[in-house]
């Protein structure tokens, strides 16, 4: 009987271990050769862009002014949603994102200063807040500290008391200056019915628990 079988050569150990540690190497190779528009538009979807923060009245501001300490301070955003400072008067500040504020200051303090830089950060929010009421075991006042659902803020309330109906839970919220009224049912969401319901709560929302 004639043998086809091919001759076997043994290959050192060392040259298998560097031959694995090139193929570990082909994953990054990919990564670093992916173009830099690919990387940015990873970083500016829309999910980053709806976060931003919105400026509410109580907030409390720092403005700085690059080399105008006269000019740089520390302030609440009033009720009217201004705030006011030297040369400049009152500006609206309610309603814009952080960057949206520091362009309007550089354009206003353009009049006065030349070339102004402006910086614009958030040392206390006061405006991203929600509250629950109702037969809850701890209602009250809570702040937005990060991306919550009425599910999860409920939790964060410990619960529902004895006869609360969680069928029949409304969140009121006002957009565009109108009072606009949502139901929840808690019921269906815990069975995993109609998840669609357990929207991610707004600064000002109200969750009442009949």
């Amino acid at each position: 009987m004639i043998n086809y079988a091919l001759p076997f050569k043994r290959v050192p150990l060392c040259h298998i271990w560097a031959l694995l540690a090139l193929i570990s190497l082909f994953p990054l190779m990919n990564t670093a050769q992916a173009s830099p528009k690919a990387i940015s538009s990873n970083a500016a979807s829309p999910a980053t862009k709806g976060m931003e923060y919105i400026i509410g009245r109580g907030d409390q501001l720092q403005v700085m002014v690059w080399k105008e300490k006269d000019l740089s301070q520390a302030m609440s955003v009033r009720i009217d949603g201004r705030i006011s400072l030297p040369l400049i008067g009152d500006v609206m500040a309610a309603g814009k994102t952080i960057n949206g504020l520091t362009h309007e200051l550089e354009k206003r303090f353009a009049s006065v200063v030349t070339d102004p830089a402006v910086s614009v950060m958030l040392i206390q929010s006061k405006s991203w807040r929600y509250y629950i009421i109702g037969k809850i075991n701890k209602p009250g006042e809570f702040p937005i500290d990060f991306p919550i659902t009425i599910l999860q803020a409920i939790a964060k309330s410990g619960g529902f008391t004895q006869w609360a109906k969680s069928d029949n839970i409304s969140i009121l919220r006002q957009t565009n200056g109108h009072d606009k009224l949502l139901k929840f049912n808690y019921d269906a969401v815990t069975k995993g019915k109609d998840l669609a319901q357990n929207i991610q709560i707004k600064p000002g929302d109200t969750i009442i628990v009949p």
